[in-house]
């Protein structure tokens, strides 16, 4: 049925569903903003204190970070003291140590390459010996 066949009163019935489907189009569109302009400050306030709240989460995660590096520092601090002491001691009680010491360091330098040359010098009560004595004493005679 085309709307040039249809009754005036059907005509007027299909006006006022149109007109009534708009209006409450309006009206939710209305309603709908109106909670939005009145839930926007509030969702500001709640955005904020989550922000605030992961703030402080990761500054909280910083500290304990910065703690557990300084009581590993201490940890190892103490460690290489205690190290140092026995070595201490044990240079103290086996005077030869330090000789053992230089000559495992001399030996893993040479392994490593870093010594290319070695120079040898007598010595005697380590003061070096030299020849130029030798030819002062033979020009005298």
């Amino acid at each position: 049925m085309a709307y040039n066949e249809m009754s005036m009163q059907d005509k007027d019935q299909r006006y006022r569903r149109v007109r009534r489907w708009v209006i409450e189009a309006v009206a939710t569109a209305l309603v709908l903003l109106i909670t939005m302009m009145a839930g926007c400050p509030q969702y500001s306030v709640y955005q904020q204190r989550l922000h605030g709240e992961a703030e402080l989460a990761r500054a909280n995660a910083n500290r304990e970070i910065l703690v557990a590096q300084a009581r590993a520092e201490k940890e190892s601090a103490a460690l290489r003291a205690d190290a140092i002491k026995i070595v201490g001691q044990a240079a103290k009680d086996f005077p030869e140590y330090r000789q053992q010491e230089f000559i495992g360091a001399f030996a893993e330098a040479m392994k490593d390459g870093r010594i290319n040359q070695i120079i040898y010098v007598p010595t005697e009560a380590n003061i070096p010996i030299t020849e130029a004595n030798r030819l002062h004493t033979q020009e005298k005679k």
